[in-house]
C-alpha cells in the first residue's frame, strides 16, 4: 500500500466513525476543528452563486452550509436551488446532481472562505454535525479571478534588467520568496490572486522558490509548501530551485541565434515527419561527440546527423521530439544516473536475463520516454552538458539551429493533460501552489488518472492559461516549429485554438518568429473521464476536422499492421503484413473467408487514409457500394473525419506499440525472409507517406529499427531503445525478450522469434529498405497532387479505379492526377488493368527507374489495355507520359 492510499484509508476510517459518533442520539455539537478533514469532495462550488452536491442530503431538520476557518465559524448558508442554462452548459457533468444557492447575505464571505479549510456541511437544529464533505472549488475561483487572472503575466518578467516575480495563489494565506537563502515578503493582488514582488538587476541567475502557506485538503490541514516556479524559465539541477532566467539575455543566445535561418515552411498537409528521441538519437553512436545530448545534433559529421540530413533532401520536412520539458523521472546529473552492471551483450537473443537486469537500475538511470513533465518550460537537464544553470537553455537553442541548418524543421511532443505527481508529493508543483484546482478532479475529489498520471484540468481558465502562454514561450523564445499534444482529446477544443490563436499572433517583425508557420497535430483519443464531450467539447479527431490542426489516424494504421494495439496474440494480420495472401499460423486471424473479408475491409479504411481521412470523400468500397468516408466503419466509428487534408495525420508506427519492424515480425510468416521483410516494411510505410495530409514514421524505421519487440519501450534504457545508424550493429532485433512488466504475456510469441537469427536483418536489406523509402518521400515531395488543400481538389483527382466486388485481395489501385499507384501487398507479382486509361502511356516515375530497388525497375505498364504489372511486396508510382 502506498503513502498517499495509507493516508486515503486512514482519513476515510477517521470520517466514518466521526460521522457515526455524530449520529448517535444526544451527540454533542461538533466543531470543525474536532472533526478530521473529510475523504471525499462531493461538494462542487461552481461559482459564487452556486454549490452543486452529489448526493446531497435532505436539508429538512437541519441546515446546509459551507464552514470555512479551523473552527468553521464562517458560514455560508445554502438553500434548494437549480442550476442556470449558462452553468449546465459550462457543466455539463453536473446538470444531474442537486443544486444549492448561496445566500446572497454570505457571497461578500466567498474570496475570504476560499482561503481557509472549507467543507460542505449538514448540520441539525441543535448544531450537531450530521454530514460533512470537502469542497471542490475550481469553478468558483474562475469565477472570482479567472477574467482578470488570464492577462495578468506570471513567472520571472524582465522589464529593463529588473524582473518581476508573479504567481498565481489565490488561495494561500501568504506567499514569500525565497531567493538565494533569504526571504524576501510578497504582495497579494486581491483582484486577480497573483502574489508579487519587484526584484534588483542582481536577483538575475539567482535560485529562488516559493514558501506558500495554504490549506491542503491532501495534508488535511494548513501548511507551508516550499516550491517551484509553474512558469520557471530556468532550474537547477533536479529541479530543485527555479533560475531567476531571463531568456531574451543577449548571453543565453548561441552565435546566429538572432538570424537563424529556417528551412522553408510547409503547410501541415505536407509535412512528412520524423518521430525521435533525444537520447535515442546518438546514445549509441560511435561518431557522435555529444552522445545522448542535446548538442548531438550540431555534429554535422556524425552518422545521425548525416541520416537525417538525408532524409531531409529526399522530402521529409520536421523531426518531432518526444519530450524534452523537465522530465520529473530522470535523475539529471550523470554522477547520480544507475547503470545495469550485466554485460548485456553475452545473454542469448531471447534471454530474460537483459530485461531482468535492465530493470533493476530503470527507476534511476538516464532514460525515459519524458511523458512525465514536472515543470512545463524549461528544458529537460539531462540532455544538457550541466543541468545546473543555463546550458540546458543555450543547448536546446543549439539543437533547434542544428536541425533547422540540416533542413528540418522541429516539432516538440508537449505533454499538459497531466502531471509527474499532484497533492503533497514533492514532485507536485502546481497543485501544492492551488491544491485542488489545476488537476481535474473526479465527483468524490479524488484526482483523475485516466491518462496514467494525475490529470490536469486544461478547462479551468488558469490551466488553459499555462498551456497557452508555455507553448507560445517555446516557439518564440526557442524558434521550436510545431507541437504535438499528448492526449489532446483530454484538451478543450477551446483550449488548443486558443493556443493556435496565440501562435497565429506571433510575426517575425515583432517576436522573431512567424506564428502562422508553427504546425500543431496531437492525438484525438476518446476516453477518459472527459469522453463523449462529458465535460467540454474536446479536442478529438472529429471535433478537430477543419481547424487545421491534425490528429492521429488510427483507422489505417491498424488496417496496415493488423489487428489493434491490445490483442491477446500479436499475430492477427493486416494488409501490408500477409493477412490471406501469406497466412501466418494463427488462429486469431480466422477462416479463409474471413480472412478475405477482413482484408478488403482494411482496404477501404486505407483508401479513406490515403485520400487524407477525409469524411465526405465518396468513392465504390470493396463491396460495390458507394460510399463516404464516414461511412466506412472502424470498430464503431468512422473511418472518415477529417474535413479537408491535413485534419488527420497518417501513420504506420510511432513510440507507442511494437515499432513496425517488430509488428512484422510477430505477424508475417516466420519463415519470411529478410528481404521480403524489409519489402513489406517499406509497402507498410508507402501507405502513410504517399497519402493526402502529414505523415509521420518513427525514426529508424527506414532502417528496420527493432526494439526487441518492446511494445512499451518508455523505462527499458538505451539497450531496447537506441537507434543504430550503422547497419554493422545490426536493427536492435534479438537483444533479449523485452521487459517483463508490459511484455511478459507475449514471450511465448516473442522467444522463437527473437532465437532466430534469420529475422535479423543484414546490411543488404536495411540499406536496400532505407534508400527505397527515400525514393518514395522524394516523390511525393516532387508531385504537387499528393498535398491537394481541399476536400473537393482531393474528390476531382484522387480515386480506386478497381474498388469493388471484384478488386484484388492485396492490392490497392490508386489514380492522382497524372500518376497511378499501384500498392502489391502481395507475394506474387500481379496486373492491375485499368480500362479508363488503355492508349495513355505512362511509365514508371523516373525517381524509382533510376533509384536504389532493382525490384521496382521491373514494373510494367501495357498501354493497349491499360495493365500495369507490379512485383510481389513492391509500390510501384507510374507517371503519364
Amino acid at each position: 500500500m502506498t503513502g498517499t492510499l495509507r493516508r486515503t484509508v486512514t482519513a476515510l476510517a477517521a470520517a466514518l466513525c466521526a460521522a457515526a459518533a455524530a449520529a448517535l442520539p444526544g451527540a454533542a455539537p461538533a466543531t470543525a476543528a474536532e472533526q478530521p478533514y473529510p475523504a471525499k469532495a462531493e461538494a462542487q462550488w461552481i461559482d459564487r452563486d452556486t454549490v452543486v452536491w452529489k448526493g446531497a442530503p435532505d436539508p429538512a431538520g437541519g441546515t446546509l452550509q459551507l464552514e470555512s476557518g479551523p473552527d468553521g465559524d464562517r458560514r455560508l448558508r445554502l438553500a434548494p436551488g437549480t442550476l442556470t442554462p449558462a452553468e449546465r452548459a459550462k457543466h455539463p457533468h453536473l446538470k444531474d446532481f442537486p443544486a444549492f444557492t448561496v445566500d446572497p447575505r454570505d457571497r461578500a464571505q466567498a474570496a475570504t472562505a476560499l482561503r481557509d479549510r472549507l467543507v460542505a456541511t449538514r448540520r441539525a437544529a441543535d448544531g450537531s454535525l450530521r454530514e460533512a464533505t470537502g469542497v471542490q472549488i475550481p469553478g468558483v475561483l474562475d469565477d472570482l479571478y479567472g477574467a482578470a487572472a488570464s492577462r495578468a503575466r506570471l513567472g520571472p518578467v524582465f522589464d529593463h534588467g529588473r524582473p518581476t516575480l508573479a504567481v498565481w495563489a489565490p488561495t494561500a494565506r501568504t506567499v514569500a520568496l525565497e531567493l538565494d537563502g533569504r526571504t524576501v515578503p510578497m504582495t497579494r493582488d486581491d483582484r486577480t490572486g497573483v502574489w508579487r514582488v519587484r526584484g534588483e538587476r542582481d536577483w538575475a541567475g539567482k535560485p529562488y522558490r516559493y514558501a506558500v502557506t495554504v490549506f491542503a485538503p491532501a495534508a488535511g490541514k494548513t501548511v507551508t509548501n516550499k516550491v517551484t516556479d509553474p512558469y520557471s524559465t530556468g532550474l537547477t539541477a533536479d529541479s530543485a530551485r527555479s533560475l531567476v532566467t531571463d531568456l531574451t539575455d543577449p548571453r543565453l543566445a548561441p552565435k546566429g541565434w538572432a538570424g537563424l535561418k529556417k528551412p522553408a515552411a510547409v503547410p501541415l498537409r505536407d509535412a512528412r515527419i520524423q518521430e525521435l528521441h533525444i537520447r535515442d538519437f546518438s546514445v549509441a553512436d560511435r561518431t557522435s561527440k555529444h552522445p545522448g545530448q542535446y548538442l548531438a545534433f550540431t555534429d554535422r559529421s556524425s552518422a545521425g546527423m548525416k541520416h537525417l540530413r538525408s532524409l531531409a533532401r529526399t522530402g521529409t520536412t520536421h523531426v518531432h521530439l518526444l519530450p524534452a520539458f523537465d522530465i520529473g523521472t530522470i535523475p539529471e546529473r550523470r554522477a547520480d544516473q544507475a547503470v545495469p552492471d550485466c554485460d548485456l551483450a553475452s545473454y542469448p537473443a531471447d534471454s530474460d536475463k537483459q530485461q531482468e537486469c535492465i530493470g533493476k537500475t530503470a527507476a534511476k538511470d538516464a532514460y525515459n520516454w519524458g511523458y512525465d513533465p514536472l515543470h512545463y518550460t524549461v528544458p529537460e537537464g539531462s540532455y544538457a552538458s550541466d543541468p545546473d544553470g543555463t546550458a540546458r537553455t543555450v543547448e536546446f537553442r543549439r539543437m533547434v539551429q542544428g536541425l533547422n541548418g540540416a533542413g528540418l524543421r522541429t516539432v516538440m511532443d508537449v505533454v499538459y493533460n497531466h502531471t509527474v505527481a499532484s497533492g503533497q508529493d514533492p514532485k507536485s508543483v502546481l497543485d501544492r501552489i492551488v491544491p485542488g484546482y489545476y488537476q481535474r478532479l473526479l465527483d468524490d475529489g479524488t484526482v483523475a488518472t485516466s491518462t496514467c498520471c494525475s490529470n490536469t484540468a486544461p478547462e479551468h481558465t488558469m490551466m488553459g492559461k499555462l498551456v497557452v502562454d508555455s507553448v507560445v514561450t517555446w516557439a518564440k523564445q526557442y524558434k521550436v516549429d510545431g507541437f504535438r499534444f499528448d492526449l489532446m482529446g483530454h484538451h478543450p477544443k477551446a483550449n488548443i485554438l486558443a493556443v493556435r490563436r496565440a501562435l497565429d499572433a506571433l510575426t517575425p517583425a515583432k517576436d522573431g518568429v512567424d506564428g502562422k508557420s508553427v504546425v500543431l497535430y496531437g492525438e484525438g483519443w476518446n476516453f477518459g473521464e472527459v469522453a463523449n464531450d462529458a465535460r467540454f467539447v474536446q479536442a478529438t479527431q472529429q471535433n478537430m476536422a477543419g481547424t487545421g490542426i491534425a490528429t492521429f489516424d488510427d483507422r489505417s494504421r491498424d488496417a496496415i499492421r493488423g489487428g489493434g494495439p491490445f490483442d491477446a496474440d500479436p499475430r492477427v494480420q493486416g494488409f501490408a503484413s500477409g493477412l490471406y495472401t501469406d497466412p501466418n499460423s494463427s488462429p486469431a486471424n480466422g477462416s479463409r473467408a474471413e480472412q478475405k473479408a477482413r482484408l478488403l475491409h482494411y482496404q477501404d479504411l486505407i483508401k479513406v487514409g490515403l485520400t487524407g481521412g477525409l469524411a465526405d470523400y465518396t468513392f465504390t468500397d470493396s463491396a460495390g457500394r458507394t460510399v463516404k468516408g464516414s461511412q466506412v466503419d472502424y470498430n464503431g466509428a468512422p473511418a472518415g473525419y477529417a474535413a479537408a487534408p491535413g485534419d488527420a495525420l497518417a501513420y504506420a508506427d510511432a513510440h507507442d506499440n511494437e515499432t513496425l519492424y517488430d509488428a512484422l515480425a510477430y505477424k508475417l510468416p516466420q519463415g519470411t525472409k529478410p528481404a521480403d521483410r524489409a519489402r513489406m516494411q517499406v509497402l507498410a510505410m508507402a501507405t502513410a507517406t504517399l497519402s493526402q495530409g502529414p505523415a509521420l514514421s518513427q525514426a529508424g524505421s527506414d532502417l528496420l529499427r527493432s526494439k526487441s519487440l518492446d511494445r512499451n519501450s518508455f523505462d527499458s534504457g538505451d539497450w531496447f531503445n537506441a537507434v543504430h545508424w550503422n547497419c554493422a550493429d545490426g536493427n536492435g532485433f534479438g537483444r533479449g525478450l523485452p521487459p517483463a512488466a508490459d511484455n511478459k504475456d507475449k514471450w511465448p510469441y516473442a522467444r522463437p522469434l527473437l532465437a532466430d537469427p534469420a529475422l535479423r536483418p543484414g546490411c543488404a536489406e536495411i540499406t536496400a529498405a532505407s534508400a527505397a523509402y527515400r525514393d518514395l518521400t522524394r516523390i511525393r515531395a516532387a508531385e504537387p497532387d499528393f498535398g491537394l488543400a481541399t476536400a473537393d481538389a482531393v474528390q476531382r483527382t484522387l480515386s480506386f479505379p478497381l474498388s469493388g466486388p471484384g478488386e484484388t485481395p492485396g492490392v490497392l489501385t490508386m489514380r492522382l492526377g497524372r500518376l497511378v499507384v499501384v500498392l502489391n501487398a502481395t507475394p506474387a507479382s500481379q496486373r492491375q488493368t485499368v480500362r479508363a486509361v488503355a492508349g495513355t502511356p505512362y511509365r514508371l516515375h523516373p525517381v524509382q527507374a533510376r533509384g536504389a530497388d532493382p525490384v521496382v525497375k521491373t514494373a510494367a505498364y501495357d498501354g493497349g489495355t491499360g495493365t500495369f504489372t507490379v512485383p510481389g511486396r513492391t509500390v510501384a508510382v507510374f507517371t503519364r507520359g
